[in-house]
């Protein structure tokens, strides 16, 4: 049975797919969504979704992770790391039912198989930073679930 991790690694591919080969979402739905999440109904539509969702908001994502990357240049950062920065930043803004802690650690536990050696400690960096500014803006929207955790970012928050 799929989750939500093996949901978000093939996004995570799909992306990188994506930005390598310039592949159309429909393509990459077709052959790495669909084909690895075929057994688990749920999972397949939350990583269409949170695919698509990614795609629509990369301006946005790249301008906040461009903001919170000190010294990286968007270009210079992995395509890995680039996909789960921008994954994340996407459930942060526009998945409301998703805890933020649950997005930085999924991002994190991903990075640790999948990029570089140091790039779960800086993409822990670079979204702690972004969750905290999202909330001094007003700009982490969460509910239901989504809020499990949120006080403790609140007060994080408010005293930064």
């Amino acid at each position: 049975m799929s989750t939500r991790r093996e949901a978000r690694i093939q996004v995570m591919k799909a992306l990188y797919a994506h930005e390598q080969a310039g592949d159309s979402p429909e393509h990459l739905v077709g052959t790495l969504l669909a084909p690895e999440l075929v057994e688990d109904q749920d999972a397949l539509e939350f990583a269409e979704s949170l695919f698509r969702t990614t795609l629509d908001t990369s301006d946005e994502a790249d301008d906040v992770i461009q903001e919170h990357a000190t010294n990286w240049d968007l270009p210079r950062i992995t395509v890995v790391d680039r996909a789960l920065l921008r994954m994340a930043v996407t459930e942060f803004l526009e998945f409301e039912e998703i805890p933020p802690k649950v997005t930085i650690d999924e991002a994190i536990e991903i990075a640790k198989t999948y990029s570089t050696p140091r790039s779960d400690t800086f993409i822990n960096g670079v979204l702690d930073a972004i969750v905290m500014e999202l909330e001094r803006d007003g700009r982490l929207n969460k509910s239901g679930r989504g809020l499990i955790g949120i006080e403790a970012i609140r007060e994080r928050a408010q005293s930064s």
